[in-house]
């Protein structure tokens, strides 16, 4: 009996993005355990909160569940008109982060967001740039997009210099809740032009082909 291999049915899991040492790729299980205790060690100080959704608050078991079935429902919720591709960063083979990239109706609107957190045990390296740079070359010269865009609290100068440091511009702010209080969150917007334009290290995206056809991404 012939077994069919998980990248063929879903090709998402063959997709790899490498810059040097560092590389980008499918987060199966085994990945998704490691990134949950590296989470659980710490991603940001006690007394900040960088994401809207405050998963990092709660005790060891709490997080750890919660990122499981949060990362379980994005896999199984994708689909050519919403989607959210959740990969892990590893550097030098160990997980550091994660990395996502997600768009609403992209074969028309040909737009991505992207969003992202690093292990607080490997902050300050540069790695929040690297991944950046890599997953928005994914979104341009891998899925053919126009724009890729980000947002960021205003207190958290930290990812609003890794936009800039990539070649974001501003775009905008709105206020918006995040638990009790109100606070800003400021847009930021990078063009394919711009990017074009720009120095850029050497990325190799490895599995698009799949990738591609799984979102309706025209090949050609």
């Amino acid at each position: 009996m012939t077994t069919t291999l998980l990248t063929e049915a879903w090709p998402v899991a063959a997709l790899r993005v490498t810059e040097g040492d560092l590389e980008l790729r499918f987060a199966d299980d085994d990945l998704l355990l490691q990134l949950a205790d590296l989470a659980v060690r710490g991603v940001h100080a006690p007394d900040a909160m960088p994401f809207l959704v405050p998963w990092t608050q709660g005790d060891p078991a709490a997080v750890r569940h919660g990122f499981l079935a949060y990362h379980w429902g994005a896999r199984a919720a994708l689909s050519p008109d919403a989607w959210n591709i959740e990969l892990a960063v590893l550097v030098g083979g160990e997980p550091v982060g994660m990395q996502a990239v997600f768009a609403r109706g992209f074969p028309v609107r040909r737009t991505v967001e992207t969003g992202s957190w690093l292990g607080l045990e490997h902050q300050g390296r540069g790695i929040g740039t690297r991944m950046r740079r890599a997953v928005v070359h994914l979104a341009f010269a891998g899925l053919g997009a126009h724009d890729v865009t980000s947002e960021v609290f205003a207190d958290n100068p930290r990812s609003q210099r890794v936009s800039e440091k990539v070649g974001y511009a501003a775009n905008g702010a709105h206020r918006t809740s995040r638990g009790e209080e109100a606070v800003e969150a400021r847009r930021y917007r990078l063009t394919r032009a711009t990017w074009l334009a720009s120095e850029r290290p050497e990325v190799a995206i490895h599995g698009i082909e799949g990738v591609r056809r799984q979102l309706g991404v025209p090949l050609g």
